[in-house]
């Protein structure tokens, strides 16, 4: 029998008819926006937590770091189809913009948002959500995204997109993307769900939560608590209207205030000279503005430093991630980016080893989460140009 069909049934009284539904039900929070969607992508930095291997002209959004794409190209092609290159917006800064516009040669020029000098995230996500709104309209949907992501299943984190979407659109407010974590990350930021949109649907079940609470890198035993009680990892991942988007962030957000009408006209100087820097997650998202949650069922990590590496690789039985050619005996746990030689470990748990041209760095994984130490004793060269190419 075909869906739809008109069937009979029997029971103690006779026979009534059963019609079987041509459409599944599906509830509203699990429905997939049919809207067209756009990217503002946040692509500015050298990235100073990856030297040597990041410089001007090989900045971190560029890094192969986690396939054999740069991990801008690997967020543009992952949001195709349903946001094609002329609808992406990639926000970065003046030194990195040239690489950046050659690596990405899909996305038109006009696309490529150049910040005249370094404006924060929320001050780039308002540029971005103005220049949609004067394409597209304010009620044009918007997905804003960090290009220094690690997302697999990129069908299941399409779909969670799309239904984002159609919550933002329905509630005409910011939703956010949580991913349930899978250990202590104090670097990361928080989200604590309040109370579901619908009751019979919760956010275990792929429903859709208000948020009671957004915390940027609480440290290590506030995160704990955080865990224990329901919380989930801020993705990078926000969806909404670009008028929204624009209107939150004129409600909530002070260090712009005095610069959105400017923007507004067109007048990028004057908005640059009026604003002062800050992030999405401090700036916003911490100040409690009209903001929802849906869980994102994707595997996914914030490449933020050598030792995310480890998670975001395929690794070895050892749990060995590596690229270029290498040799591990007796060896766990290690990371190596390896661009010139052959590079052998041997009997050494949680390293790093980064082989360039000219220049090979080590140190231990946990180190190597913050590396500004190690370049403030370095030459000025160094730091910048690490093997004098």
């Amino acid at each position: 029998m075909h869906p739809g069909e008109r069937g009979r049934s029997s029971g103690g009284g006779g026979t009534t008819d059963t019609v079987f539904p041509s459409v599944q039900p599906v509830r509203p929070e699990l429905a997939e926006t049919d809207a067209p969607l756009w990217a503002i992508i946040f692509a500015g930095g050298i990235g100073s937590r990856f030297w040597p291997l990041s410089t001007p002209s090989r900045p971190k959004p560029l890094l192969r770091l986690v396939s054999e794409q740069p991990l801008l190209v690997d967020t543009v092609r992952r949001l195709e189809p349903i946001i094609p290159a002329d609808r992406v917006l990639v926000l970065t800064s003046r030194d990195i913009a040239p690489a950046i516009r050659e690596a990405i040669g899909s996305v038109p020029e006009m696309n490529v948002l150049v910040e005249p000098r370094p404006l924060g995230t929320a001050a780039a996500l308002a540029w971005g959500a103005q220049e949609v709104a004067r394409r597209a309209g304010p009620h044009a949907l918007c997905i804003a995204i960090h290009a220094d992501l690690a997302v697999g299943y990129p069908d299941e984190f399409r779909r969670v997109v799309r239904r984002a979407g159609a919550v933002a659109l329905r509630e005409e407010a910011l939703v956010a993307i949580g991913i349930k974590p899978s250990r202590v990350e104090p670097a990361f930021g928080y989200i604590r769900p309040g109370a579901p949109l619908d009751a019979q649907h919760l956010l275990a079940d792929g429903g859709v939560a208000d948020v009671d609470a957004f915390i940027e890198k609480p440290g290590e035993a506030e995160s704990m608590v955080h865990i224990a009680g329901g919380a989930l990892w801020h993705s990078g991942i926000v969806v909404g209207s670009a008028g929204v988007f624009l209107t939150q962030l004129a409600e909530h957000t002070v260090e712009l205030r005095d610069g959105l009408d400017a923007l507004q006209r067109g007048n990028l100087p004057a908005f640059v000279a009026s604003i002062r820097s800050i992030g999405i997650e401090r700036g916003l998202l911490e100040r409690k503005p009209r903001l929802l949650v849906i869980p994102g069922d994707f595997e996914w990590d914030d490449v933020g430093t050598w030792a995310s590496l480890r998670r975001a690789r395929a690794l070895d039985d050892d749990g060995n991630g590596a690229v270029g050619v290498t040799h591990f005996v007796d060896s766990d746990s290690n990371v190596v980016h390896g661009e010139s030689g052959v590079v052998v470990l041997y009997g050494v748990s949680k390293m790093l080893v980064v082989t360039l041209p000219g220049l090979t760095f080590i140190t231990p994984l946990d180190r190597a989460t913050d590396l500004n130490p190690l370049l403030r004793e370095l030459p000025g060269s160094m730091r910048i140009n690490p093997t004098g190419g």
